[in-house]
């Protein structure tokens, strides 16, 4: 191996603390360990063991740490004096990193990690730090031993010591209590503890993402579900992908496998596949591989066995052998723990967790996941949701004991038209063999049910199945059941495409036969308003399908978009519809509320709202009064939908809850997705971020349900990203929409746009500039070719910025220059314009501030000012322009400034200029290169300058009024910091003064709280 050099190695050192944590780095940092050994240089070789410490720790090779820090101690023991103040504060802290990877490590003796434990109590004691580390390792090694005395010891000295600086962060020490405080069987007490983790008060590098993760099983045994599936999305995405948060990842998992996501919880594998491999650190690798288990098992349990799951050592597995190998191995290392340890807790612990069964039966969690195949393990049953968590619950009917009970239960909903109809017949026919003797006229029922299912789904034997059943039905005396199976023949021969005069020879003898019922049969009457009004539906399809062939014959290189015939054929319709509810509104309610929801389509289609919504709610009302409650779900969903679009949204509110409610004896999975998503829809509109999340979550359920993932199911998690975006939930927003995404950019490049771009700005709030730039760059691809280019320019600008934020100049140029063009392209958008030419001047000077680059930048912001000047000119009463135009002088001050700060030394100055650069895309911190000195007079005059420019943008601000007084009092700030620094701190004072003078004369309650304490404040150092 070639031997590195001194200047090779420090260069590899800086490389190695900015890679990617894993193995990569951990090798990489061996190999520095040992180069700077061999080098000889004492300083560089402990700087390469801490660097080699610090790799290990943060993966999954962490229990590696102790031979580092062994030979790092005895460099500190040869010469303490060596080691400078932060070198031994790093020393002593890493101490507890050890301590911790001593009791993970089962390899290592008792007393060998007992003596361990002495050595760093000692040795802090000495130093003169506080116990309070110490305990806290104490405790968890006195767990893991089986001394629970001696651990709840540990743990009041802990909470009683005085925090120092060797303590751990906060974040840190609450998960430890609240992890402690859980395995005692005290779930509220331990969120309690985490709840400042958990809120975002308290984070560091891995908090809260490993509180968030063990929090999950703790808020689920509470019946906290909505917190547990929350803080699932947002600590799942916080973790995904880092080597040290494993035993994280393994919560994550097992939190699906017992809440019903076993999808979920297998894709969450399938991306950590790789390291599912054997870990280095055997007490990670046991609860990385037991949050696994939990899943594998829970797979297994339901027919998933020979699923492919991951490979394992290079070799495919399925579901059960994946099970197999990770149980024999992590069994073992739960018993090597107990051998060392003198106690079998750790493997009993084990077994206890691979054994969980589910907290909850269905948890939607609201992100996408694939279907686990069909393998006839479950109830399969109807599902329910529930209102207050979301939960999924079982809805099924629950069939009588007695078999002729359950029969005739089958038949009166079936002939209410209940849709559990089809669950009790489903019991019918499980049930009807193991009847003594065969009732002819059941098995005549099961075969009508078999052949209604068959029509419903198109298939290609339905008539003949309808056909068997009416002769069976006649053969049986049954006229009334076969009348009904003559009207549904015809409706067949409709859906399938026949010709209208079969359909119509269908209809005539579905008509017949009503009529020719006995006149003593009680449902006569409706059998005939069944097929009037079948008649009624099928005869409006056969006239647009005549009139579509007629128009085939017709010159079609021209369209008129008023159709004399669809006009007429919308008015046979309506005028067939209102005989039929007039015939029939006293004796076939039912019909006639479907009548009325026929007549309301039609009215909306003639362009008549306002008769739609009342023919709608009286198809609703008719509904419910004729105890067909589920009946008015679509005529209110509708309503909801007329009512919105007529900007009557508490009304469009109310309908919408009103068919929720009447939803509830739904057993369609479509129709109760498809309330729930109008119902969130019209929430979201009105302001009702969490409603609109419940109702979205449990409506993309539904969908899935159905086998609608990609539609219906896509647009439900659509808003339900929205809502939490709009609730302040974005890594949970971003989740959600990340997993639809793939099915939402197949419905067309509008919304494929919006979601980019909505996606886009969720990112740059998550502080994920890189991935939001690539969503803007694909969004203003779809858009590129629209006519309007406004959305494509500032699609552009927002990519440039985002670019900016990742630091990367050059392609964040590229995209403000691509920007400029498309806003000058447009025109109408000065502001938009003016901000990009700001932005661009401030891109300019990230790598160095020279006479050149700032005279561009300069040039920049003239021409910005130049834009809205002219602007002004058309129309000079434009506040937001006149604002512009000042911040625009505002920032060419500060460009100035920042070059004169890069020609004068102003350490022994107190100069307070502010900063604030909306334009300025990393400017402020990139440390640009010096430019060459100036003269005196050029600083001088450039310093008279930036006077001028923030005079005038505060007297411009003057003229915007109070809400403008931040604005002005930044630029008075800097003015006066400037007279300050040419010795002239009275003019300086005297511009705030008088701006003190005239705030005391303004209402209160229009001047900020700080503003005359900061004023003031200035004011008196500058008089000092």
């Amino acid at each position: 191996m070639t031997t590195l050099t001194r200047e090779e190695i420090v260069r590899g050192l800086a490389e190695n603390r900015e890679a990617p944590n894993g193995a990569a780095r951990n090798a990489h940092a061996e190999a520095l360990a040992g180069a700077a050994e061999a080098n000889g240089d004492r300083a560089l070789f402990r700087e390469a063991l801490d660097n080699l410490i610090n790799a290990y720790l943060y993966s999954s090779e962490s229990s590696k740490m102790l031979v580092p820090f062994a030979r790092l101690l005895q460099e500190y023991d040869k010469d303490p004096g060596a080691f400078s103040e932060w070198d031994a504060h790093s020393l002593f802290w890493q101490f507890k990193w050890v301590a911790t990877a001593i009791s993970d490590s089962p390899g290592i003796p008792l007393e060998s990690a007992a003596g361990w434990l002495d050595e760093m109590e000692r040795r802090y004691r000495i130093a003169g730090y506080s116990e309070r580390p110490v305990r806290e390792a104490e405790l968890w090694f006195a767990h893991a031993i089986g001394e629970d005395e001696r651990a709840e010891r540990a743990f009041r000295r802990w909470l009683a010591a005085e925090r120092d600086d060797m303590s751990d962060c906060r974040a840190c020490e609450l998960n430890g209590q609240g992890q402690y405080v859980a395995l005692q069987g005290d779930d509220a007490e331990a969120l309690e503890l985490w709840r400042p983790v958990l809120s975002g008060e308290m984070t560091c590098a891995e908090e809260p993402h490993r509180v968030l993760a063990t929090s999950l099983l703790p808020l689920l045994r509470l019946g906290r579900a909505d917190e547990a599936r929350s803080n699932h999305l947002r600590g799942y995405r916080m973790a995904r992908g880092n080597e040290s948060l494993l035993p994280s990842i393994g919560k994550h998992i097992e939190f699906c496998a017992l809440t019903g996501n076993a999808s979920r919880g297998l894709e969450i594998l399938a991306e950590h596949a790789a390291q599912v491999a054997p870990l280095a650190n055997l007490d990670d690798r046991l609860a990385f591989h037991g949050g696994i288990l939990v899943l594998l098992r829970r797979l297994k349990e339901l027919g998933h066995g020979p699923l492919p799951a991951v490979p394992y050592e290079g070799t495919p597995r399925t579901v059960s052998e994946l099970y197999e190998v990770l149980y024999s191995g992590s069994l073992d290392i739960a018993r090597q723990f107990d051998a060392r340890n003198g106690t079998t807790r750790v493997s009993e612990r084990f077994l206890a967790r691979v054994g969980r069964e589910p907290l909850v039966g269905d948890l939607p969690l609201g992100v996408r996941s694939a279907r686990l195949p069909q393998t006839g393990t479950g109830t399969g049953t109807a599902a329910s949701v529930s209102a207050s968590t979301g939960q999924v619950v079982p809805g099924q009917v629950v069939p009588p004991a007695g078999f002729t009970e359950l029969v005739e239960r089958a038949r009166h909903a079936r002939d209410l038209g209940h849709p559990g109809a089809d669950a009790l017949w489903a019991e019918v026919a499980v049930r009807v063999d193991a009847q003594p003797e065969a009732d002819p006229l059941v098995r005549a029922d099961l075969a009508d049910q078999q052949a209604l299912a068959a029509a419903r789904r198109g298939a290609e034997e339905a008539p003949a199945l309808l056909t068997a059943v009416r002769d069976e039905y006649r053969a049986l005396g049954r006229a009334e059941r076969a009348a009904l199976a003559e009207l549904r023949l015809a409706s067949v021969a409709a859906q399938s495409g026949a010709a209208p005069t079969q359909i119509r020879e269908r209809l005539r003898a579905a008509v017949r036969a009503a009529e020719g019922l006995d006149a003593a049969e009680p449902l006569r009457a409706r059998r005939i308003a069944l097929a009037e009004l079948s008649a009624i539906r099928v005869e409006s399809y056969l006239r647009s399908v005549e009139a579509a062939g007629s128009d085939d014959h017709r010159h079609d290189h021209h369209h008129d978009h008023h159709d004399p015939d669809q006009e007429h054929g919308h008015g046979e319709l309506a005028a067939e519809l209102t005989a039929f509810i007039s015939a029939y509104a006293d004796t076939a309610a039912d019909l006639v509320a479907e009548a009325e929801e026929m007549l309301g389509r039609v009215a909306l289609a003639q362009g008549d709202p306002e008769r739609a919504v009342a023919l709608l709610v009286a198809s609703a009302e008719r509904a419910v009064s004729a105890g067909r409650p589920w009946q008015a779900v679509d005529p209110l969903v509708l309503r909801a939908g007329v009512l919105m679009s007529l900007d009557r949204p508490e009304e469009a509110e109310e309908a919408a809850r009103s068919g929720l409610e009447h939803a509830a004896e739904l057993t369609d999975a479509e129709a109760q997705g498809v309330v729930r998503l109008t119902l969130a829809d019209i929430l979201l509109r009105r302001g009702g971020a969490a409603q609109t999340a419940e109702h979205a979550l449990a409506g993309a359920h539904w969908f899935d349900q159905a086998g609608l993932t990609a539609d219906g199911g896509a647009q439900a998690r659509l808003l339900l990203a929205r809502a939490y975006a709009q609730d302040g939930r974005a890594a949970e927003a971003a989740e959600v929409l990340q997993s639809a995404l793939p099915d939402l950019l197949e419905h067309g490049d509008q919304q494929a746009v919006f979601v980019r771009e909505f996606l886009g700005d969720l990112l740059r709030r998550l502080n994920e500039p890189r991935p939001a730039a690539e969503q803007y760059l694909l969004a203003a691809e779809a858009a590129k070719g629209w006519e309007d280019q406004r959305p494509h320019a500032g699609l552009a600008q927002s990519a440039a910025e985002a670019l900016a934020d990742a630091g990367l100049a050059a392609e964040a140029v590229a995209a403000y220059e691509r920007a400029l063009e498309l806003h000058r392209l447009t025109g109408g958008s000065p502001v938009a314009e003016v901000r990009v030419l700001r932005s661009l001047a401030w891109l300019g000077l990230r790598e160095e501030f020279t006479a050149a680059s700032v005279e561009g930048a300069r040039g920049r912001m003239d021409e910005a000012a130049g834009v809205l000047e002219a602007a002004l000119a058309a129309d000079p009463d434009v506040p937001e322009l006149r604002s512009e135009l000042a911040q625009t002088w505002h920032q060419l001050a500060q460009v100035l400034d920042r070059y004169v700060s890069t020609n004068v030394n102003t350490d022994d100055v107190d100069v307070d200029v502010d900063l604030d650069l909306d334009d300025a895309p990393g400017a402020a911190g990139d440390g640009p290169v010096p430019a060459k000195p100036l003269s005196d007079a050029e600083i001088e005059a450039l310093r008279l300058e930036e006077i001028e420019l923030w005079d005038r943008a505060s007297g411009v601000y003057a003229t915007l009024g109070p809400d403008h007084l931040h604005d002005r009092f930044q630029c008075l700030n800097n003015a006066a910091w400037t007279e300050q620094e040419r010795g002239r701190a009275a003019a300086g004072a005297a511009r705030v003064s008088a701006l003190i003078d005239e705030v005391r004369g303004l209402p209160e309650d229009a001047v900020p709280d700080w503003l005359l304490p900061a004023a003031e404040n200035l004011v008196a150092q500058l008089t000092a």
